[in-house]
């Protein structure tokens, strides 16, 4: 099967799992936040934060090695893959015990990162945590085994087995809210279902490539384990850093602040977050298939395919800020929830531009998994983290909340200037000044098309209801995707684009565009 083909299948089930997930993750947070509290709804973010942190002992070893599966796997070497697969295994058993003894060694600094948990007792906290833990661990006994099919792409095995799991994870912890309004029995149904999928993940795999079960497994030659060792070494410093930028924000936010402002800003990440891995299914299911096209494909082909892959990504990202920003206060505070779960414009504002150059990044780091490119920007991502914790922490107690998020903005910023200058250089041996042109008008288009819709929004939605909050949203795609099409109908990317829909919408093969 080839790799749009391949592409088209892992997006389709991706964006069937994204609604599904979407779905049932608004409704149990609504439970949630009616039977429960904005602490509680807080500790659990902390929690999932924390155990972020405790991930970073990864260390990119998994996309290293699954940069490695490519050209076996695009040649079948079935011996090839069992060693890496071997090499894969014991690295992420080693893994789980590392994050297991640094997990249990931080228990004692919980109740002084929790400072006011109101109706938590110090015992409670550590019962929430060590649950956590065990879920945390548990997943690196199973999590090497998608490698291998990731790396044929066929991600969409992963994608379904979790959303089999979330649905059932969900139902089952809405009725336990519900019957039973605790939150220790709401954390202990997620274990049970999560082991079961990972006993039966372990025997599906077992089953699907039954070679890796073969003991006869030849150790791999000292250069190809110093490729994976190298590449792990850079992207260490990529994955701390990383961490520190993007999983550190409910730790400050609850050290400087309330635990319970997590849980607030909890409802809009929740969100952006959506939105991301609803757009992630497309720009994350063509990896492995940019690992082929740099394997099998001159530097040209990849060029031509990086700007269509970056053009479609500016545009969907753009569409995305833009309606945001107009529109997640009015359906937080005004159609799900009420006024005392609002953020200031301020913050959704930097937010927000963070979400609009998280695309960019998005659509660099895709490219350099698949060229294998770690190495040269190894300690950017380091730096970046360093910066984001400076001047989140000095922010928060400056100018409060909006400070934590000038942190992010600004760290991030850093990689959208350094990686594109690294993938021009390194993948197209070319200057990266056309990326940034491009940049610039994309983002002179938005702000534009963000003028014109201000006051649009003024006059529709000076009562906040559904009715004027779809007409809204229909007002928004179209202003939005009628000016992206005039303005660019006659790229090169655009052409591509089009005529890629076209050969799978019959409508589209019979419009002429002049």
């Amino acid at each position: 099967m080839g790799r749009v083909r391949q592409a088209e299948k892992n997006i389709f089930f991706g964006y069937i799992s994204n609604i599904i997930i979407m779905i049932m993750g608004v409704v149990q947070r609504t439970v949630f936040i009616m039977v429960l509290d904005k602490t509680l709804l807080g500790v659990n973010s902390l929690y999932t934060d924390i155990l972020s942190v405790l991930s970073l002992a990864e260390l990119g070893i998994g996309s290293a090695l699954n940069y490695s599966l490519y050209k076996p796997v695009a040649e079948n070497d079935q011996e090839k893959i069992k060693s890496y697969m071997q090499l894969y295994k014991r690295a992420y058993l080693a893994i789980a015990g590392v994050i297991t003894v640094v997990g249990i060694v931080l228990i004692p600094f919980l109740p002084y990162l929790v400072k006011e948990s109101q109706g938590i007792t110090g015992g409670e906290l550590i019962l929430y945590y060590l649950i956590f833990l065990f879920n945390t661990v548990s997943t690196y006994f199973v999590a090497y085994k998608y490698s291998l099919s990731n790396a044929q792409q066929r991600s969409y095995i992963q994608t379904n087995i979790a959303t089999v799991t979330k649905m059932i994870t969900v139902f089952a912890q809405i009725v336990i809210l519900l019957v039973t309004k605790n939150f220790l029995l709401f954390l202990l149904t997620q274990s049970a279902v999560e082991l079961v999928q990972k006993v039966f993940v372990s025997i599906y795999f077992n089953r699907l490539y039954p070679y890796l079960r073969e003991r006869n497994v030849r150790k791999l030659e000292q250069e190809e384990t110093g490729v994976v060792v190298t590449k792990t070494k850079a992207l260490m410093f990529h994955k701390i850093g990383d961490v520190a930028r993007m999983s550190t924000d409910s730790i400050i936010i609850t050290y400087f602040m309330d635990v319970g402002w997590v849980g607030i800003v909890g409802n809009y990440t929740m969100v952006l977050t959506y939105a991301l891995n609803f757009m992630g299914v497309i720009f994350n299911s063509v990896i492995a298939g940019f690992g082929n096209l740099v394997a099998t494909e001159s530097k040209e082909k990849q060029y031509a395919m990086f700007k269509v892959y970056r053009f479609a990504a500016c545009w969907l990202y753009g569409f995305a800020a833009v309606g945001f920003w107009l529109l997640l206060t009015p359906l937080v505070t005004g159609i799900w929830l009420n006024e005392s779960w609002g953020l200031g414009q301020t913050v959704l504002t930097l937010m927000l531009v963070d979400f609009y150059f998280k695309g960019g990044r998005i659509v660099l780091v895709n490219f350099k998994i698949a060229a294998g490119v770690f190495e040269q920007d190894k300690y950017l991502s380091l730096f970046q983290g360093v910066v984001n914790l400076v001047l989140s922490i000095i922010g928060i107690q400056c100018i409060g909340l909006a400070g934590v998020y000038v942190g992010t903005v600004v760290s991030g910023v850093l990689a959208n200037l350094i990686q594109p200058v690294i993938v021009y250089r390194d993948c197209f041996s070319r200057k990266a000044w056309p990326y940034f042109k491009d940049s610039a008008r994309f983002i002179g288009v938005i702000a534009g098309i963000v003028l014109i819709l201000v006051p649009v929004k003024a006059f529709i939605m000076a009562q906040v209801n559904i009715v004027t909050f779809i007409a809204m949203i229909i007002l928004i795609s179209i202003i939005y995707n009628l000016t992206f099409f005039l303005l660019f109908m006659r790229t090169q990317e655009f052409e591509y684009l089009w005529n890629l829909a076209a050969a799978r919408v019959p409508f589209l093969r019979k419009i002429r565009r002049r």
